[in-house]
Protein backbone atom coordinates (compact mmCIF):
# COMPACT_ATOMS: atom_id res chain seq x y z
CA UNK A 1 0.00 0.00 0.00
CA UNK A 2 1.34 3.61 -1.04
CA UNK A 3 2.00 5.99 1.70
CA UNK A 4 0.21 9.14 1.68
CA UNK A 5 3.41 11.20 1.37
CA UNK A 6 4.11 8.75 -1.75
CA UNK A 7 0.68 9.60 -2.95
CA UNK A 8 1.00 13.15 -2.68
CA UNK A 9 4.30 13.64 -4.28
CA UNK A 10 3.10 11.21 -7.10
CA UNK A 11 0.13 13.87 -7.63
CA UNK A 12 2.24 17.27 -7.27
CA UNK A 13 4.92 15.74 -9.26
CA UNK A 14 2.98 16.98 -12.69
CA UNK A 15 2.35 20.60 -10.91
CA UNK A 16 6.34 21.51 -9.95
CA UNK A 17 7.44 19.31 -13.63
CA UNK A 18 5.31 22.52 -15.47
CA UNK A 19 7.54 25.06 -13.88
CA UNK A 20 10.68 23.06 -13.70
CA UNK A 21 10.62 22.24 -17.75
CA UNK A 22 10.25 25.84 -18.61
CA UNK A 23 13.35 26.86 -16.92
CA UNK A 24 12.47 27.00 -13.14
CA UNK A 25 14.62 26.09 -10.55
CA UNK A 26 13.02 24.83 -7.65
CA UNK A 27 13.86 26.01 -3.55
CA UNK A 28 12.40 23.23 -1.39
CA UNK A 29 14.40 23.84 1.63
CA UNK A 30 14.68 26.99 3.84
CA UNK A 31 18.41 26.48 3.55
CA UNK A 32 18.02 26.61 -0.17
CA UNK A 33 16.27 29.65 -0.22
CA UNK A 34 18.13 31.76 2.52
CA UNK A 35 21.18 30.61 -0.07
CA UNK A 36 19.70 32.00 -3.06
CA UNK A 37 17.34 34.96 -2.85
CA UNK A 38 19.79 37.81 -0.78
CA UNK A 39 22.31 37.28 -2.98
CA UNK A 40 20.31 37.26 -6.48
CA UNK A 41 22.14 40.00 -8.79
CA UNK A 42 19.23 40.88 -11.98
CA UNK A 43 15.93 39.89 -11.70
CA UNK A 44 14.50 36.56 -10.21
CA UNK A 45 10.68 35.55 -10.29
CA UNK A 46 9.71 33.81 -7.37
CA UNK A 47 6.59 31.62 -8.16
CA UNK A 48 4.60 30.35 -5.29
CA UNK A 49 3.26 27.17 -6.69
CA UNK A 50 -0.10 25.57 -5.28
CA UNK A 51 -2.31 22.84 -5.67
CA UNK A 52 -5.36 25.08 -5.27
CA UNK A 53 -7.40 24.62 -8.77
CA UNK A 54 -8.87 27.78 -8.75
CA UNK A 55 -6.23 29.80 -8.94
CA UNK A 56 -2.94 27.61 -9.85
CA UNK A 57 -4.33 25.95 -12.71
CA UNK A 58 -3.99 29.22 -14.69
CA UNK A 59 -1.18 30.63 -12.75
CA UNK A 60 1.29 27.68 -14.06
CA UNK A 61 0.44 27.98 -17.83
CA UNK A 62 -0.07 32.04 -17.14
CA UNK A 63 3.75 32.49 -16.83
CA UNK A 64 4.79 29.66 -18.56
CA UNK A 65 3.26 31.79 -21.67
CA UNK A 66 4.89 35.48 -19.98
CA UNK A 67 8.32 34.00 -20.99
CA UNK A 68 7.39 34.40 -24.39
CA UNK A 69 7.77 38.45 -23.65
CA UNK A 70 10.95 39.72 -25.11
CA UNK A 71 11.83 41.04 -21.56
CA UNK A 72 12.22 38.69 -18.79
CA UNK A 73 13.60 37.76 -15.26
CA UNK A 74 17.19 36.84 -15.76
CA UNK A 75 16.82 33.97 -12.88
CA UNK A 76 13.60 31.43 -12.17
CA UNK A 77 12.81 30.16 -9.45
CA UNK A 78 10.09 28.60 -7.11
CA UNK A 79 8.70 26.94 -3.71
CA UNK A 80 5.82 25.01 -3.16
CA UNK A 81 3.19 25.68 -0.62
CA UNK A 82 1.88 23.30 1.52
CA UNK A 83 3.92 21.28 -0.02
CA UNK A 84 8.24 22.54 0.72
CA UNK A 85 6.59 24.04 4.04
CA UNK A 86 9.93 25.81 5.28
CA UNK A 87 10.83 26.54 2.08
CA UNK A 88 8.20 28.51 1.47
CA UNK A 89 8.10 29.95 4.47
CA UNK A 90 11.59 31.82 4.52
CA UNK A 91 10.57 32.98 0.92
CA UNK A 92 8.02 34.84 2.04
CA UNK A 93 9.80 36.78 4.58
CA UNK A 94 11.21 38.87 1.62
CA UNK A 95 7.51 39.75 0.14
CA UNK A 96 7.75 42.07 2.76
CA UNK A 97 4.32 43.76 3.39
CA UNK A 98 2.35 41.35 1.83
CA UNK A 99 0.40 38.44 3.29
CA UNK A 100 0.72 34.73 2.48
CA UNK A 101 -0.68 34.29 -1.20
CA UNK A 102 -0.99 30.99 -2.82
CA UNK A 103 -0.02 31.03 -6.00
CA UNK A 104 1.50 34.29 -6.12
CA UNK A 105 4.47 35.69 -8.24
CA UNK A 106 7.30 37.61 -6.65
CA UNK A 107 9.65 39.69 -8.70
CA UNK A 108 12.79 40.96 -6.80
CA UNK A 109 15.84 42.87 -8.70
CA UNK A 110 19.41 42.55 -6.79
CA UNK A 111 17.57 40.73 -3.81
CA UNK A 112 14.73 42.94 -3.06
CA UNK A 113 11.20 42.51 -3.54
CA UNK A 114 9.49 45.03 -6.71
CA UNK A 115 6.41 43.93 -7.19
CA UNK A 116 4.30 40.98 -6.02
CA UNK A 117 1.48 39.99 -7.98
CA UNK A 118 -1.33 37.73 -5.11
CA UNK A 119 -3.59 35.28 -5.71
CA UNK A 120 -6.68 37.57 -5.70
CA UNK A 121 -5.13 39.04 -8.92
CA UNK A 122 -4.37 35.79 -10.57
CA UNK A 123 -7.84 34.05 -9.71
CA UNK A 124 -11.00 34.99 -11.91
CA UNK A 125 -8.64 35.89 -14.73
CA UNK A 126 -8.02 34.29 -17.95
CA UNK A 127 -4.02 33.41 -19.36
CA UNK A 128 -3.70 36.22 -21.23
CA UNK A 129 -4.80 38.61 -18.58
CA UNK A 130 -2.41 37.20 -15.79
CA UNK A 131 0.65 36.96 -18.11
CA UNK A 132 -0.02 40.59 -18.99
CA UNK A 133 0.21 41.26 -15.30
CA UNK A 134 3.69 39.22 -15.55
CA UNK A 135 4.85 41.09 -18.69
CA UNK A 136 3.94 44.46 -17.65
CA UNK A 137 6.32 43.74 -14.68
CA UNK A 138 9.20 42.97 -17.13
CA UNK A 139 8.92 45.60 -18.66
CA UNK A 140 9.03 47.77 -15.29
CA UNK A 141 11.88 45.94 -13.73
CA UNK A 142 13.69 43.95 -16.12
CA UNK A 143 16.82 44.81 -18.46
Amino acid sequence: MMSYEAYMNQVIQPMRDELTRVGFTELRTAEEVEKTLPNLKGTALIVVNSVCGCAAGLARPAVAHSLNHPKKPDHLYTVFAGQDKEATAKAREYFEGYPPSSPSFALMKDGKLVTMIERHQIENNDLVTISKLLTDAYDKYCD
